[in-house]
């Protein structure tokens, strides 16, 4: 394998500006690590899920930053180190090269890593001349949450590039369930979440109450709590959250990963667009 086919790749993407061009490059490394993980049968014990997964595998109009997994059964003894040798070698043959760190605690549920990529501005000739000040190096994170709520389904998709491979994911209806958690019990605004929740929603996507429930009583606000939920009952608590939402901070955390075109999408973001989402949908 040539470095040529990455450049190729991301002349693919026909990016406007730098921010896109790193943007796409971020995606392409991502996608050769799920390779990675694929040939190492990783996905025989954990699902894809997240932002990144609705990105690479269902064309989510946004990019990512992370790749989230989920174990199928609990194991606080997982360790990513027995990936790295895989990893490394996926991305050696593209001539590429990787720093990759374990940055999980024993102690730690979701168990960390951080993969860091030397090559970019370097070996790998851009579109966009770079300068000094500009990024020189690609961070992915890996997260895999080794004891996760109860209910999810999984179906088996197959990624094209590097080359063709299969990956085991969540459905829809669970990974909505995942961030319908996100928008509830996330501390602090996150607008990429509510990107992703416009997305489903215009999908007409179902929730999977199971995995949601399940979810709430491992963690956050209702942690604990005797719950027994059902569609109204989360469209009354999204909008008591929509209801606190500082809009501009949220546009702000999501523009870097929209394409330029993109942006004036966002001119709609209020209170009022979030809540005709929620009347509009499931009840």
């Amino acid at each position: 394998m040539e470095i040529r086919i990455i450049k190729e790749r991301i002349r693919d993407y026909k990016p406007v500006g730098k921010e896109e061009e790193l943007n796409a490059f971020k995606e392409i490394a991502q996608e050769i690590v799920l390779s990675a993980l694929s040939r190492a049968e990783f996905f025989k014990q954990a699902a894809f899920q997240g932002g990144t997964c609705l990105r690479i595998v269902h064309g989510l109009n946004r990019f990512s930053e992370d790749l989230d997994f989920a174990l199928f059964q609990p194991n606080l003894d997982f360790k990513w180190e027995h990936f790295f040798h895989e990893i490394d070698l996926e991305f050696s043959g593209y001539g590429l090269r990787l720093e990759v760190k374990d940055r999980s605690k024993t102690e730690d549920t979701v168990k960390k890593a951080f993969l860091k990529e030397h090559s970019f501005g370097q070996v790998l000739k851009l579109i966009y001349e770079r300068t000094r000040s500009d990024v020189q190096v690609v961070n992915i994170k890996l997260e895999v949450d080794t004891n996760p709520p109860t209910g999810s389904s999984f179906e088996t998709k197959v990624i094209t590039f590097p080359e063709a491979f299969s990956v085991v994911v969540q459905d829809l209806p669970s990974l909505f369930s995942g961030k319908i958690h996100a928008l509830l019990c996330r501390e602090y605004v996150k607008g990429r979440d509510w990107f992703d929740f416009v997305w489903y929603m215009s999908r007409n996507t179902e929730i999977n109450l199971t995995i949601l429930q399940n979810a709430l009583i491992q963690q956050g606000p209702w942690k604990g709590k005797k719950l027994n939920i059902d569609n109204h009952w989360v469209n009354a608590n999204l909008r008591e959250k929509i209801a606190t939402i500082d809009w501009e901070v949220a546009k702000k955390d999501i523009q870097p990963f929209l394409r330029d075109r993109q942006l004036r999408s966002l001119d709609l973001w209020n209170a009022e667009f979030f809540m005709g989402l929620i009347k509009s949908g499931p009840s």
